[in-house]
């Protein structure tokens, strides 16, 4: 197996200021801003009937300092039952990724997809908890290919480019 070009050989350390292979790591992860909204109780309760679930995702990162990068995992839950509003929750949910020596193609595809994957858990756990600490049962909302997401959007990106040169010709 051939080692990497800036790999030291095994068991010698590497000269100082020479690691350069790519890492990345949770720094941290926090609720940015959440909200829950119960706007029809206490009659939302007196309601027959699985309600319908709207559920809106949005997936935001920057650069907060070098090398360190916030995403923020923005999650929008409507549930309606008979005409009403049962409850509405927003909720941003964020986490702080060092990324260090990461080729500028690769740092988008983590940012926006594997990192939002690592949050989710977490995310999923808070909205399920205000659910039910709403008197509603539990929201457990199915898990996300966020990484296929991403590049399903890059290709229709790409596509929607290609469309719009084709127009211009």
């Amino acid at each position: 197996m051939d080692e990497p070009e800036n790999a030291a050989p095994i068991g010698e350390p590497l000269a100082n200021g020479a690691d350069t292979a790519p890492s990345v790591g949770v720094i941290s992860q926090y609720v940015k801003d959440f909200s829950f909204e119960n706007p029809n109780s206490p009659a939302v309760y007196q309601m027959q009937g699985q309600p319908q679930f709207d559920v809106q995702f949005n997936i935001g990162s920057g650069e907060v300092g070098q090398d360190v990068y916030e995403v923020v995992l923005k999650i929008d839950v409507r549930a309606e039952n008979e005409g009403q509003v049962a409850f509405v929750v927003d909720l941003s949910y964020a986490g702080l990724f060092a990324a260090r020596n990461i080729p500028a193609e690769h740092l988008q595809p983590f940012l926006l997809g594997e990192a939002p994957r690592l949050l989710f858990p977490f995310a999923r756990r808070v909205l399920a908890d205000a659910v039910r600490d709403g008197g509603f049962p539990p929201l457990m909302l199915e898990p996300i290919d966020f990484n296929g997401l991403y590049y399903q959007q890059l290709e229709a990106r790409a596509a929607e480019g290609a469309a719009g040169e084709a127009g211009q010709a």
